[in-house]
Protein backbone atom coordinates (compact mmCIF):
# COMPACT_ATOMS: atom_id res chain seq x y z
CA UNK A 1 0.00 0.00 0.00
CA UNK A 2 1.06 3.69 -1.24
CA UNK A 3 2.42 5.40 2.54
CA UNK A 4 0.07 8.58 2.33
CA UNK A 5 2.55 11.02 4.08
CA UNK A 6 -0.43 13.37 4.98
CA UNK A 7 -1.74 10.40 7.22
CA UNK A 8 1.97 9.74 8.65
CA UNK A 9 2.49 13.57 9.54
CA UNK A 10 -1.12 13.30 11.50
CA UNK A 11 0.28 10.24 13.14
CA UNK A 12 3.34 12.17 14.39
CA UNK A 13 1.39 15.07 15.30
CA UNK A 14 -1.11 13.18 17.12
CA UNK A 15 1.40 11.48 19.29
CA UNK A 16 3.01 14.60 20.00
CA UNK A 17 0.15 16.42 21.36
CA UNK A 18 -0.57 13.72 23.46
CA UNK A 19 2.55 13.64 24.81
CA UNK A 20 2.19 17.32 25.62
CA UNK A 21 -1.45 16.91 27.35
CA UNK A 22 0.36 14.40 29.62
CA UNK A 23 3.92 16.22 30.02
CA UNK A 24 1.53 19.72 30.96
CA UNK A 25 -0.55 17.13 33.08
CA UNK A 26 2.06 16.01 35.60
CA UNK A 27 4.34 19.60 35.42
CA UNK A 28 1.20 21.60 36.73
CA UNK A 29 0.75 23.01 33.31
CA UNK A 30 -2.32 22.61 30.97
CA UNK A 31 -2.84 21.61 27.55
CA UNK A 32 -5.90 19.50 27.52
CA UNK A 33 -6.43 20.13 23.69
CA UNK A 34 -3.52 17.69 23.55
CA UNK A 35 -5.71 14.76 24.24
CA UNK A 36 -7.87 14.99 20.99
CA UNK A 37 -4.45 13.69 19.25
CA UNK A 38 -6.48 10.09 20.27
CA UNK A 39 -9.50 11.32 18.56
CA UNK A 40 -7.52 11.87 15.48
CA UNK A 41 -5.76 8.54 15.98
CA UNK A 42 -9.10 6.91 16.22
CA UNK A 43 -10.29 8.58 12.81
CA UNK A 44 -6.76 7.35 10.88
CA UNK A 45 -7.40 3.88 12.17
CA UNK A 46 -10.67 3.32 10.57
CA UNK A 47 -9.41 5.31 7.22
CA UNK A 48 -6.18 2.85 7.23
CA UNK A 49 -8.16 0.27 8.00
CA UNK A 50 -11.03 0.10 5.53
CA UNK A 51 -8.47 1.39 2.85
CA UNK A 52 -6.14 -1.37 3.35
CA UNK A 53 -8.73 -4.03 3.28
CA UNK A 54 -9.64 -3.12 0.27
CA UNK A 55 -6.47 -2.88 -1.29
CA UNK A 56 -5.30 -6.50 0.65
CA UNK A 57 -8.02 -8.35 1.21
CA UNK A 58 -7.57 -10.86 4.27
CA UNK A 59 -9.99 -13.38 6.17
CA UNK A 60 -11.35 -12.30 9.30
CA UNK A 61 -8.59 -14.46 11.33
CA UNK A 62 -6.00 -13.35 9.54
CA UNK A 63 -6.84 -9.50 10.15
CA UNK A 64 -7.10 -10.43 13.82
CA UNK A 65 -3.93 -11.72 14.14
CA UNK A 66 -1.99 -9.46 12.09
CA UNK A 67 -3.31 -6.49 14.34
CA UNK A 68 -2.61 -8.15 17.52
CA UNK A 69 0.88 -9.07 16.46
CA UNK A 70 1.04 -5.20 15.80
CA UNK A 71 -0.10 -3.79 18.59
CA UNK A 72 -0.09 -6.31 21.09
CA UNK A 73 4.02 -7.22 21.52
CA UNK A 74 5.30 -3.27 22.71
CA UNK A 75 1.98 -2.49 24.73
CA UNK A 76 3.03 -6.11 26.99
CA UNK A 77 6.76 -4.75 27.30
CA UNK A 78 5.66 -1.98 28.47
CA UNK A 79 2.68 -3.36 30.80
CA UNK A 80 5.11 -5.47 31.98
CA UNK A 81 8.04 -2.61 33.10
CA UNK A 82 5.19 -1.19 34.86
CA UNK A 83 3.93 -4.12 36.75
CA UNK A 84 7.76 -5.02 37.54
CA UNK A 85 8.07 -1.06 39.04
CA UNK A 86 4.88 -1.14 40.64
CA UNK A 87 6.28 -4.31 43.12
CA UNK A 88 9.80 -2.71 43.31
CA UNK A 89 7.63 0.14 45.32
CA UNK A 90 8.50 2.47 42.42
CA UNK A 91 4.86 3.73 41.90
CA UNK A 92 3.55 4.10 45.66
CA UNK A 93 0.09 4.82 44.35
CA UNK A 94 -0.42 1.98 41.79
CA UNK A 95 -2.39 -0.88 43.36
CA UNK A 96 -1.99 -4.18 41.41
CA UNK A 97 -4.55 -6.87 41.42
CA UNK A 98 -4.89 -10.01 39.91
CA UNK A 99 -8.25 -9.32 37.56
CA UNK A 100 -7.25 -5.66 36.34
CA UNK A 101 -3.95 -7.07 35.55
CA UNK A 102 -5.19 -9.27 33.17
CA UNK A 103 -7.53 -6.72 32.30
CA UNK A 104 -4.96 -4.89 30.75
CA UNK A 105 -3.07 -7.37 29.51
CA UNK A 106 -5.84 -8.71 27.26
CA UNK A 107 -7.63 -5.34 26.47
CA UNK A 108 -10.68 -6.17 28.51
CA UNK A 109 -11.44 -2.85 30.33
CA UNK A 110 -11.38 -3.03 34.01
CA UNK A 111 -11.81 -0.26 36.66
CA UNK A 112 -8.36 0.46 37.99
CA UNK A 113 -7.76 -0.05 41.55
CA UNK A 114 -5.30 2.94 41.70
CA UNK A 115 -7.85 5.14 41.32
CA UNK A 116 -11.25 4.08 40.15
CA UNK A 117 -11.41 4.67 36.81
CA UNK A 118 -11.78 2.72 33.61
CA UNK A 119 -7.96 2.28 32.85
CA UNK A 120 -5.22 -0.30 32.42
CA UNK A 121 -2.04 -0.81 34.46
CA UNK A 122 -0.79 1.48 31.31
CA UNK A 123 -3.06 4.37 31.97
CA UNK A 124 -2.77 5.40 27.83
CA UNK A 125 -3.52 1.89 26.62
CA UNK A 126 -7.34 2.49 26.93
CA UNK A 127 -7.10 3.74 24.28
CA UNK A 128 -6.31 0.21 23.22
CA UNK A 129 -9.35 -1.52 24.55
CA UNK A 130 -11.48 0.85 21.70
CA UNK A 131 -9.30 -0.32 18.70
CA UNK A 132 -9.40 -4.06 19.61
CA UNK A 133 -12.76 -3.78 19.99
CA UNK A 134 -13.16 -1.94 16.71
CA UNK A 135 -10.89 -4.89 15.03
CA UNK A 136 -13.49 -7.24 16.45
CA UNK A 137 -16.20 -5.65 14.79
CA UNK A 138 -14.04 -5.20 11.20
CA UNK A 139 -13.35 -8.88 11.13
CA UNK A 140 -16.83 -10.14 11.68
CA UNK A 141 -17.77 -7.40 9.41
CA UNK A 142 -15.17 -9.14 6.21
CA UNK A 143 -17.29 -12.21 6.29
CA UNK A 144 -19.79 -10.22 4.61
CA UNK A 145 -19.99 -8.68 0.47
CA UNK A 146 -17.92 -5.95 0.31
CA UNK A 147 -20.97 -3.64 -0.67
CA UNK A 148 -22.32 -4.01 2.67
CA UNK A 149 -19.48 -4.11 5.27
CA UNK A 150 -19.51 -0.22 6.25
CA UNK A 151 -23.27 -0.22 6.29
CA UNK A 152 -23.41 -3.01 8.99
CA UNK A 153 -20.05 -1.66 10.83
CA UNK A 154 -21.92 1.97 11.16
CA UNK A 155 -25.19 0.16 12.24
CA UNK A 156 -23.20 -2.12 14.73
CA UNK A 157 -21.58 0.74 16.27
CA UNK A 158 -24.51 3.34 16.30
CA UNK A 159 -26.72 0.49 17.72
CA UNK A 160 -24.05 0.46 20.74
CA UNK A 161 -23.78 4.00 21.39
CA UNK A 162 -28.10 4.50 21.45
CA UNK A 163 -27.64 1.10 23.93
CA UNK A 164 -25.53 3.31 25.87
CA UNK A 165 -27.83 6.52 25.92
CA UNK A 166 -31.11 4.18 26.67
CA UNK A 167 -29.60 1.59 29.60
CA UNK A 168 -26.98 3.80 30.93
CA UNK A 169 -24.82 0.34 31.25
CA UNK A 170 -22.57 0.20 34.90
CA UNK A 171 -20.72 -2.17 33.50
CA UNK A 172 -16.88 -1.40 33.02
CA UNK A 173 -17.36 -3.26 29.50
CA UNK A 174 -20.56 -2.05 28.39
CA UNK A 175 -19.86 1.50 29.53
CA UNK A 176 -16.62 1.80 27.71
CA UNK A 177 -17.86 -0.04 24.11
CA UNK A 178 -21.18 2.55 24.22
CA UNK A 179 -19.06 5.94 24.18
CA UNK A 180 -19.79 8.10 21.17
CA UNK A 181 -16.30 8.16 20.78
CA UNK A 182 -16.46 4.67 19.09
CA UNK A 183 -17.95 6.22 15.94
CA UNK A 184 -14.44 8.26 15.24
CA UNK A 185 -13.66 4.62 13.67
CA UNK A 186 -16.74 4.49 11.52
CA UNK A 187 -15.88 7.56 10.62
CA UNK A 188 -12.65 7.27 9.27
CA UNK A 189 -13.73 4.18 7.68
CA UNK A 190 -16.68 6.29 5.22
CA UNK A 191 -13.04 8.67 4.37
CA UNK A 192 -11.15 5.73 3.77
CA UNK A 193 -14.06 4.84 1.17
CA UNK A 194 -14.03 8.17 -0.22
CA UNK A 195 -10.43 8.42 -0.90
CA UNK A 196 -10.62 5.11 -2.54
CA UNK A 197 -13.33 6.06 -4.83
CA UNK A 198 -11.68 9.68 -5.46
CA UNK A 199 -14.53 11.33 -3.63
CA UNK A 200 -12.60 13.88 -2.29
CA UNK A 201 -12.50 17.26 -2.35
CA UNK A 202 -10.12 19.73 -4.08
CA UNK A 203 -6.92 21.42 -2.36
CA UNK A 204 -8.47 24.26 -1.47
CA UNK A 205 -11.55 23.44 0.79
CA UNK A 206 -8.73 20.91 2.28
CA UNK A 207 -7.16 23.59 3.42
CA UNK A 208 -10.35 25.19 4.67
CA UNK A 209 -10.98 22.12 6.47
CA UNK A 210 -8.06 21.47 8.14
CA UNK A 211 -7.71 25.23 9.14
CA UNK A 212 -11.32 24.72 10.38
CA UNK A 213 -9.91 22.15 12.44
CA UNK A 214 -7.09 23.27 14.35
CA UNK A 215 -9.31 26.63 15.04
CA UNK A 216 -11.36 24.33 16.54
CA UNK A 217 -8.75 22.84 18.31
CA UNK A 218 -7.57 26.00 19.51
CA UNK A 219 -11.13 27.72 20.32
CA UNK A 220 -11.50 23.86 22.76
CA UNK A 221 -7.63 24.68 24.07
CA UNK A 222 -8.21 29.02 24.62
CA UNK A 223 -11.92 29.14 25.99
CA UNK A 224 -12.26 26.19 27.80
CA UNK A 225 -14.98 24.94 25.55
CA UNK A 226 -16.37 21.30 25.93
CA UNK A 227 -13.80 18.79 25.24
CA UNK A 228 -15.29 15.48 24.74
CA UNK A 229 -15.93 13.04 21.97
CA UNK A 230 -18.94 15.30 20.34
CA UNK A 231 -16.39 18.52 19.99
CA UNK A 232 -13.22 16.61 19.35
CA UNK A 233 -14.70 13.57 17.03
CA UNK A 234 -16.08 15.98 14.37
CA UNK A 235 -12.44 18.25 13.99
CA UNK A 236 -10.00 15.07 13.71
CA UNK A 237 -12.25 14.12 11.07
CA UNK A 238 -12.48 17.14 9.56
CA UNK A 239 -9.12 17.25 10.15
CA UNK A 240 -8.19 13.91 8.19
CA UNK A 241 -10.21 14.70 5.33
CA UNK A 242 -8.80 18.03 4.59
CA UNK A 243 -5.46 16.37 5.15
CA UNK A 244 -6.16 13.21 2.43
CA UNK A 245 -7.45 15.58 0.33
CA UNK A 246 -4.27 17.91 -0.13
CA UNK A 247 -2.58 14.86 -0.31
CA UNK A 248 -5.12 13.71 -3.34
CA UNK A 249 -4.39 16.84 -5.08
CA UNK A 250 -0.61 16.43 -4.92
CA UNK A 251 0.24 19.41 -2.03
CA UNK A 252 2.31 17.15 -0.07
CA UNK A 253 5.44 15.69 -0.25
CA UNK A 254 7.77 13.46 1.98
CA UNK A 255 9.52 15.35 4.90
CA UNK A 256 11.38 12.06 5.94
CA UNK A 257 11.62 13.61 9.42
CA UNK A 258 7.88 13.97 9.89
CA UNK A 259 7.43 10.62 8.17
CA UNK A 260 10.00 9.02 10.56
CA UNK A 261 8.01 10.64 13.65
CA UNK A 262 4.67 9.50 11.91
CA UNK A 263 6.15 5.71 11.65
CA UNK A 264 7.64 6.08 15.57
CA UNK A 265 4.35 7.16 16.56
CA UNK A 266 3.01 4.59 18.44
CA UNK A 267 6.05 3.79 20.31
CA UNK A 268 6.15 7.23 21.25
CA UNK A 269 2.70 7.30 22.38
CA UNK A 270 3.44 3.72 24.18
CA UNK A 271 6.81 4.65 26.06
CA UNK A 272 6.57 8.34 26.58
CA UNK A 273 4.73 8.27 30.33
CA UNK A 274 7.71 6.18 31.65
CA UNK A 275 10.13 9.59 30.67
CA UNK A 276 7.43 11.77 31.86
CA UNK A 277 7.57 10.24 35.25
CA UNK A 278 11.22 10.40 35.78
CA UNK A 279 11.54 13.53 34.97
CA UNK A 280 8.81 14.73 37.01
CA UNK A 281 10.32 13.44 39.97
CA UNK A 282 13.88 14.78 39.19
CA UNK A 283 12.66 18.53 39.25
CA UNK A 284 10.07 17.83 41.79
CA UNK A 285 13.18 19.55 44.15
CA UNK A 286 14.00 22.52 42.20
CA UNK A 287 12.33 25.92 41.26
CA UNK A 288 12.24 25.12 37.66
CA UNK A 289 9.09 26.75 35.70
CA UNK A 290 6.69 24.54 34.98
CA UNK A 291 6.67 25.43 31.02
CA UNK A 292 10.53 24.79 31.05
CA UNK A 293 9.75 21.39 33.27
CA UNK A 294 6.79 19.97 30.09
CA UNK A 295 9.56 20.96 27.80
CA UNK A 296 12.11 18.99 29.20
CA UNK A 297 9.58 15.92 29.94
CA UNK A 298 8.06 15.99 25.99
CA UNK A 299 11.45 16.07 24.69
CA UNK A 300 12.97 13.09 26.89
CA UNK A 301 9.25 11.43 26.28
CA UNK A 302 9.77 11.81 22.37
CA UNK A 303 13.37 10.32 22.20
CA UNK A 304 12.44 7.17 24.69
CA UNK A 305 9.59 6.49 22.51
CA UNK A 306 11.71 7.17 19.42
CA UNK A 307 14.65 4.53 21.36
CA UNK A 308 12.11 2.20 21.99
CA UNK A 309 10.81 2.43 18.05
CA UNK A 310 14.71 1.27 16.99
CA UNK A 311 15.59 -1.32 20.15
CA UNK A 312 12.01 -2.80 20.45
CA UNK A 313 9.62 -2.51 18.13
CA UNK A 314 11.15 -2.18 14.39
CA UNK A 315 13.03 -6.23 15.74
CA UNK A 316 10.13 -7.17 17.08
CA UNK A 317 8.20 -6.86 14.00
CA UNK A 318 10.80 -7.79 11.92
CA UNK A 319 11.15 -11.35 14.13
CA UNK A 320 7.33 -11.61 13.96
CA UNK A 321 7.03 -11.27 10.44
CA UNK A 322 9.66 -13.94 9.80
CA UNK A 323 8.30 -16.45 11.85
CA UNK A 324 5.33 -15.74 9.79
CA UNK A 325 6.75 -15.79 6.44
CA UNK A 326 8.58 -18.79 8.01
CA UNK A 327 5.38 -20.72 8.92
CA UNK A 328 3.40 -20.32 5.39
CA UNK A 329 6.34 -21.25 3.39
CA UNK A 330 5.55 -24.32 1.38
CA UNK A 331 7.29 -27.28 1.63
CA UNK A 332 10.48 -28.48 -0.49
CA UNK A 333 7.88 -31.58 -1.12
Amino acid sequence: MKTLYGIQYLRGFAALAVVLFHAAERTDDHFLVGAAGVDVFFVISGFIMWTMSERRPVTPLRFLLDRLQRIAPSYWIVTAIMIAGALAGLFPNMKLTVGHTLGSLFFIPVRSPSSGSIWPVLVQGWTLDFEMFFYVIFAATLLLPRRLQLASMAGIFLAFVIAGNIFNPQSSLLLTFTRPIILEFVAGAILGRLWLTGKTPGAGLGLALVVFALLGFTAIQLYGLAFNELTCGPLAVALVFGVVSLERSGKLVNIPLLTYLGNSSYSIYLWHTLAISVVTKLVASTQMPSDVATFIAVITGTLLGVCAYEAVEKPLRNLLKNLSWQRSRPSPA
